[in-house]
């Protein structure tokens, strides 16, 4: 990772501190196209009562309406989580390129069975079974526990 890179990921990271803020689940995420510019970010919103509010979910369809084919393929997610499985679908389907997750899935089933917390009603895939042949990097040794640390603070009992 470059120094621009982990300013992504530091977006990422503070998008999901304002969701954990908001009562939410503490994930974040940032678009940014092959030129370095940052195009859109959101950050987790299903404590609306919409389990579908994920950000890498919003980010691919706002890269869906509002970017070129040739531009989705050469942009980049920079995301606190890896894709599930509907994230990753929505991410090959728009043809969006590259992600950099900073923890994995598995990582985070384990954080969240060491802190008593049911699974999730989908099961969890590596992004690359969703869509063969992404590129993905993640995920980020030491970073990640800046993401599990939000994650204990959400479920801390």
């Amino acid at each position: 990772m470059n120094d621009q890179e982990l300013t992504y990921l530091t977006r990422a990271i503070e998008l999901a501190e304002e969701a954990l803020d908001a009562g939410d689940e503490p994930f974040g995420s940032v678009l940014v196209s092959a030129q370095g510019d940052i195009l859109a970010e959101d950050r987790n919103r299903i404590v609306s009562g919409d389990v579908t509010q994920h950000p890498e979910f919003t980010l691919a369809r706002w890269a869906a309406q509002h970017m070129t084919p040739e531009a989705r393929a050469k942009a980049t997610v920079y995301t606190t989580g890896e894709h599930c499985a509907m994230c990753a679908a929505a991410h090959g389907w728009a043809g969006l390129g590259r992600i950099v997750y900073i923890s994995s899935s598995e990582q985070l089933g384990r954080w969240l069975n060491d802190l008593g917390v049911a699974p999730p009603a989908v099961a969890s895939f590596p992004i690359q079974h969703i869509v063969p042949g992404l590129e993905v990097a993640g995920p980020l040794a030491g970073w990640d526990e800046k993401v599990h640390a939000l994650h204990q603070r959400r479920h801390a009992v």
